[in-house]
């Protein structure tokens, strides 16, 4: 028998030790009950009086006692439910998780089920405390105009667009927020994003008493859009796994999972009926896609530059796209002859090439105007029949990611890297109001900095 080289023998004695080592509830654990089980079991819901986003709230348990006995994993409750030995089999309306994940759940409790949860990561239930401003990734006004719900981080504030009242803050998982939409008659609020890498959610929120209704955990990364039907009932979110997801409001079931982009799907749009829907994505193609059965219909637009921007007339199923190649365009949804190769004969009209990338288009509610933005310093607003420029809205210092019109599309409110909400008179672009929209804290020390 021929002996061992070095390189194997080595090889030999690193591999058992490898195998041997532990399951970590930080690096394994914590990422299934985020992906699976937090929709449900979180703070805010906390159905069966049980939280799974904290180490202290999986070991106290619910209604059926403590939620894992260490070293003990085939009489844990968690361990039970997820393998179906208890009912019914978790998560609940979902797929059962794979036997992999099964398998590092048991080993962790039969190892002692230790706590690693790093400090930075203890007492995310806590009130958020900032010391600087966070950047502004999603902006919307109620119907009534009344209330502009803001992103920040792990909660969205509902801020009363007179300033004259605190806002509410509407705390939960997920720590960025792409996409806020109101439903028609201003009850509901639908929040959509999640924490990078780790879960995408979406969430939908009684605004009147400011309660989380339902959290839907989608992928193992943030969603982007969360663009609502016109009647409410349904949602579309786009993600880093590129697919377009359709979604029920009410019930929280997935009704499609469109793959037919090639790259994420940055943001979506409905149809004036709801039917069908637009999608956009880097790999630069506008995606129509049929509602009801989840099937490409076919591209909406001559691919030129990658997109991560869209927004529909309101009265029309007229869309504007726009991204990297900094030019917005104006297309129709559907198409006034047969398709044909490399065919443009959606388009309507193409507006001026802006001074950096496009990251947000806004459409006002009146159908008059469209306001663009980006990498450049300045959010453009342009006549939408004519594709004149209408005003010029400046003063950030940095990236604008959000534009949000007021229901009267007298005013138009931006946000973005710089954290500050600004509020303009669209029709001349004059500055009204520039502030924080969230709670500065007053001490330069200690607090979070998102």
């Amino acid at each position: 028998m021929r002996p061992l080289c070095r390189l194997t023998l080595a090889a030999a004695l690193i591999l058992p030790a490898v195998r041997a080592a532990e399951p970590s509830y930080t690096r394994d654990v914590r990422p299934i009950l985020q992906r699976s089980c937090q929709g449900c079991h979180q703070p805010n819901l906390k159905t069966s009086d049980l939280d799974l986003t904290t180490f202290a709230g999986l070991t106290a348990g619910g209604k059926r006692g403590p939620g894992l006995k260490p070293g003990a994993a085939d009489d844990s409750i968690v361990l039970r439910y997820v393998t179906g030995a208890m009912k019914p089999q978790m998560p609940i309306g979902q797929p059962a998780l794979p036997p992999e994940q099964i398998a590092l759940l048991r080993d962790w409790i039969a190892a002692g089920a230790k706590d690693d949860t790093p400090a930075t990561a203890r007492d995310t239930d806590k009130p958020v405390s900032y010391s600087q401003a966070p950047v502004i990734t999603a902006l919307t006004f109620s119907p009534d105009g009344a209330t502009i719900a803001v992103s920040a981080y792990r909660e969205v504030l509902l801020i009363p667009a007179n300033g004259t009242a605190p806002a509410k803050r509407l705390a939960g998982l997920s720590e960025r927020f792409h996409g806020l939409a109101f439903s028609a008659d201003g009850r509901k609020l639908v929040a959509a994003g999640g924490t990078p890498a780790r879960f995408g959610e979406v969430q939908v929120w009684d605004v009147t008493v400011a309660k989380l209704l339902r959290s839907m955990t989608l992928t193992g990364d943030t969603v982007f859009g969360g663009t609502l039907s016109p009647d409410g009932s349904t949602v579309a979110v786009g993600g880093v796994d590129n697919t377009l997801r359709i979604l029920d409001v009410n019930s929280g079931k997935e009704l499609h999972k469109v793959g037919v982009h090639e790259n994420w799907v940055r943001a979506a749009v409905f149809s004036r009926d709801g039917k069908r829907i637009v999608s956009v994505s880097p790999d630069r193609a506008a995606k129509l896609t049929d509602v009801a059965t989840g099937a490409f219909l076919e591209n909406v637009n001559l691919l030129r530059g990658e997109l991560t921007a869209v927004a529909r007339h309101p009265a029309k199923d007229i869309v504007v796209i726009g991204g990297e190649e900094r030019i917005p365009y104006l297309y129709l949804m559907d198409r006034p002859k047969n398709m044909k190769i490399a065919d443009d004969t959606t388009l309507v009209r193409k507006l001026d090439r802006q001074q950096g990338a496009i990251f947000a288009l806004a459409w006002s509610p009146d159908g008059k105007y469209i306001a663009v933005a980006g990498a450049s310093p300045e959010v453009t607003v342009y006549d939408a029949e004519t594709g004149a420029r209408v005003s010029a809205c400046s003063g950030h210092k940095a990236g604008i990611y959000a534009l949000a019109w007021s229901p009267d599309s007298r005013t138009l409110a931006t946000g973005g890297f710089d954290g500050l909400l600004r509020l303009y008179d669209a029709a001349s672009g004059k500055l009204a109001r520039e502030f924080v929209p969230v709670p500065l804290q007053t001490s330069s020390l200690g607090g979070t900095r998102p």
